[in-house]
């Protein structure tokens, strides 16, 4: 399917991406359109060291989630800023109405560079006393945006 006049990418194509890169190292494998890459990231020098796990099936909107640390349990009880869900930690990275993200994006450059962004912010939050998110966005309901997220990646531009 042709989004904006470009190709979707495919599982296996998002793969080889990754492999290449050279800022994003980590491992993962591409089965039956279904992607898993597993890296560490630490969003800057003095920044504790995160776990995560992208997860890309053909036709859906990629997922990333924070494996370690336990962000829940570094928040002590606060709620968890702009994520679709608390446990397991899933960022909330775009905004799916801007279209922001189509299948023919490379996640390199695209997904990955916001989990930084991120990342960078979770860490403000954090050293901020865990009071205000200054990362910005609009976030949906979680059950909202999934279906949103289904039909919009499904459907090509205008």
């Amino acid at each position: 399917m042709k989004y904006g006049g470009r190709p979707s990418l495919s599982a296996a194509q998002q793969l080889l991406h990754l492999r290449r890169s050279e800022v994003y190292p980590g491992i993962g494998s591409a089965v039956r359109g279904r992607l898993t890459w597993r890296m560490s990231r630490r969003p800057f020098p003095l920044a504790r060291e995160y776990e995560l796990r992208l997860v890309y099936q053909e036709g859906e909107a990629p997922q990333l989630f924070v494996d370690r640390p336990d962000l829940v349990l570094l928040a002590e009880g606060d709620k968890l800023p702009h994520v679709y869900s608390q446990r397991p930690t899933r960022l909330c990275l775009y905004w799916p109405k801007a279209r922001e993200w189509t299948p023919s994006d490379r996640l390199d450059l695209t997904f990955l560079p916001w989990m930084d962004t991120w990342l960078y912010y979770f860490e403000d939050w954090m050293a901020g006393g865990r009071k205000d998110w200054q990362g910005g966005g609009e976030h949906p309901d979680p059950s909202e945006a999934s279906s949103r997220e289904r039909r919009r990646v499904l459907r090509p531009f205008a």
